[in-house]
């Protein structure tokens, strides 16, 4: 499969550095029902605030049902249909916005959620999976199509399966291909970390 670990400042965790969000998934292999528990299982121990676990996910499964799947699939955007249509799976992330011991409005709902989505994309890494959260999907159709209650929000939708090889990536066409090759790119950590007051960035050793 290809490897295009991160090129940091300094040395991180190998899964950290290794997670990627690629396109070229192998539609011929499917993900193994004990992977897929363990992608989920990641997500549920996320931190929280007050341990609410605002998140919730809709999976779907191609090869366990095509309509469901193909019911998801249709709430993507036209770009991401082009090469999502070779992935196994498919999951919503879902943020609510009220906490569970108390009704009281959650702001961190969505903070949250994220840190559990990242979590599974993690995991994903570990299995020698592929996960590829888009922001590309239509959020009412998705809720009116799979009855999504009112406090929770359609954050994301994540692809995940198997990555292609190497040697059958390059066989893509011209487009394709090329994202999938090139070099991962970061702002600089100066720009995203600062030291003290704002502006002033963290410098790498």
């Amino acid at each position: 499969m290809l490897e295009k670990p991160a090129k940091t400042s300094v040395p991180v965790n190998d899964i950290i550095a290794r997670r990627w969000s690629g396109r070229a998934f192998d539609e011929k292999k499917k993900v193994e029902r004990k992977q897929l528990i363990a992608i989920l299982e990641a997500a549920r121990w996320a931190p929280s605030c007050y341990g609410d676990q605002p998140w919730r996910y809709i999976v779907w499964v191609r090869s366990e049902n095509e309509d469901l799947w193909r019911k998801a699939f249709d709430c993507l955007s036209p770009f991401n249909q082009a090469w999502v249509s070779r992935a196994p799976v498919l999951i919503a992330s879902l943020a609510g916005s009220k906490f569970r011991h108390n009704g009281q409005a959650n702001r961190w709902g969505q903070y949250d959620t994220g840190a559990a989505s990242e979590n599974l994309c993690l995991e994903a890494v570990s299995q020698g999976l592929m996960a590829h959260q888009m922001g590309g999907f239509d959020p009412e159709k998705l809720r009116s199509a799979f009855k999504i209650p009112a406090e929770y929000t359609p954050m994301a939708m994540i692809a995940v399966g198997w990555p292609m090889e190497e040697k059958d990536i390059r066989d893509l066409p011209a487009e394709r291909r090329d994202s999938e090759l090139q070099e991962r790119e970061r702002l600089p950590l100066k720009d995203l970390a600062f030291d003290g007051e704002w502006g002033r960035g963290v410098a790498a050793p």
